[in-house]
């Protein structure tokens, strides 16, 4: 007898109200969740989403990021006596963004942007997305801040003295020594954002857990679906932690060449 079989036995025994073997309806609850009707295909399918969610939210927070950070940089860098009017007024608009944006809870973000900034559109997923962004953004800057201000002013200078204007010298000098020290927090916020797509499913975006409360709806249990989506997160995290030491080794190999 095949496990088709044995599952549409056992199912039916529990829904005559017959006492199974704890193992026997771990089994049917398993196979609801995942095998019938090709159920673990909704779960592949959650799972391209959130990898699409994550690198299209990361690619946003990055530009944000990088933009944000270089003004709030270029402010603090300015010689006493020198200061640019224009720049102080777009460096206390990216402060106020920051400080709104890490100062305020992810699901308070999520729900304003659903309900009141995009309250007429249908498109959960993408303003998910849009969102997870945004609320990116402020942390990327603030980690590649750090990172630009941690490197001697000297550098700078040298590029300055070379001819380079600001951007020129942010781009080909300062930013590519940064991204080495700013690389493993980077890494981390990208594990954040993964994460964190999981609750786009609270305003009707579809990932992962998004198909595994539909799951567990239509089967009225709830611990495979959610234990599975737990897995799945697990093994997304582990992988992507592997590939990120991997990259700080070969950037700390190149180093010592």
């Amino acid at each position: 007898m095949d496990l088709t079989q044995n599952y549409i036995i056992w199912k039916d025994m529990m829904k005559a109200g017959e006492s199974l073997p704890a193992w026997q309806e771990a089994f049917v609850k398993f196979y609801q969740a995942f095998i019938d009707g090709n159920r673990w295909q909704q779960y592949l399918e959650g799972v391209g989403v959130t990898l699409i969610v994550t690198a299209m939210a990361l690619l946003l927070g990055i530009v944000l990021g990088v933009v944000v950070a270089v003004i709030r940089t270029a402010h603090d860098q300015q010689r006493i006596g020198q200061r640019n009017w224009l720049l102080g007024i777009v460096n206390a608009i990216c402060q106020v963004y920051v400080t709104i944006i890490r100062g305020t809870p992810m699901m308070v973000q999520l729900l304003i942007m659903s309900f009141v900034v995009f309250k007429s559109s249908r498109q959960f997923t993408l303003v998910g997305t849009l969102t997870l962004g945004i609320n990116s953004g402020a942390y990327v800057a603030e980690i590649i801040r750090g990172g630009l201000m941690s490197l001697d002013p000297g550098q700078a200078e040298a590029g300055r003295s070379l001819g380079l204007g600001y951007a020129d010298t942010m781009r080909f000098i300062v930013i590519p020594q940064a991204f080495k020290a700013i690389l493993p927090a980077l890494g981390n916020e990208f594990i954040i954002l993964l994460k964190d797509t999981s609750l786009i499913s609270v305003i009707g975006g579809k990932e992962v857990l998004y198909f595994a409360r539909a799951i567990a709806d239509r089967n009225y249990e709830q611990m495979f679906p959610l234990v599975g989506t737990a897995c799945i997160y697990l093994v997304l995290v582990l992988i992507f932690t592997w590939l990120q030491g991997k990259l700080e080794r070969r950037l700390r190999q190149s180093d010592r060449r």
